[in-house]
């Protein structure tokens, strides 16, 4: 696997003049294409044009963003490989096939475990009632002081447990 260097370069905001080209158009492809020969031939490959942002200083203490067009190019890291070297690596030779083992056609594929029996214990837990339900871990680390149920409010669950059994025992008595 090859590596790569990578190099970035600001596209060119302005074409150059030259013979025969008459078009603002036209004279900036001719830059583009300038660069793109003059890093193909220093050995650069080009990637891709890309638009992004540049936060810069704007007075004293604002800043301002930027979009800027640059030019992405990458070349082979140690690209002193000849053609040969890069080929010879590629292909196998006898020995690599030999020690690769090869599997047989006529075998059959290795069976395939059965997973493990869910108990029912974990699928459906019992339903607690409502102060069962509010001790009960719930897997969620609470942090704040106030946790659970508090005194105050199972004082106020006793008082109106007494307070709706009260009027069953008056219904009794009339």
């Amino acid at each position: 696997m090859h590596r790569y260097e990578y190099k970035v370069v600001p596209a060119p905001s302005k074409g150059t003049k030259a013979k025969g080209v008459k078009t603002p158009e036209g004279r900036f492809a001719l830059t583009v294409e300038q660069l793109l020969n003059q890093m193909g031939a220093d050995g650069w490959e080009f990637q891709r044009a890309e638009l992004l942002p540049s936060d810069e200083r704007s007075g004293l203490t604002g800043s301002v963003q930027n979009w800027r067009n640059m030019l992405v190019f990458r070349r082979v890291l140690g690209s002193d490989d000849t053609i040969e070297d890069i080929v010879a690596d590629a292909t196998t030779t006898e020995d690599d096939m030999a020690a690769t083992p090869v599997p047989d056609p006529k075998s059959e594929p290795a069976p395939i475990a059965a997973p493990a029996p869910i108990s029912a214990e974990v699928n459906d837990p019992p339903m607690a009632s409502g102060a069962e339900r509010m001790l009960k871990d719930n897997g969620v680390e609470e942090l704040s002081d106030v946790s659970g149920m508090t005194e105050a409010l199972k004082a106020r669950a006793e008082r109106q447990a007494d307070e709706e059994a009260e009027p069953d025992e008056t219904a009794k008595r009339d």
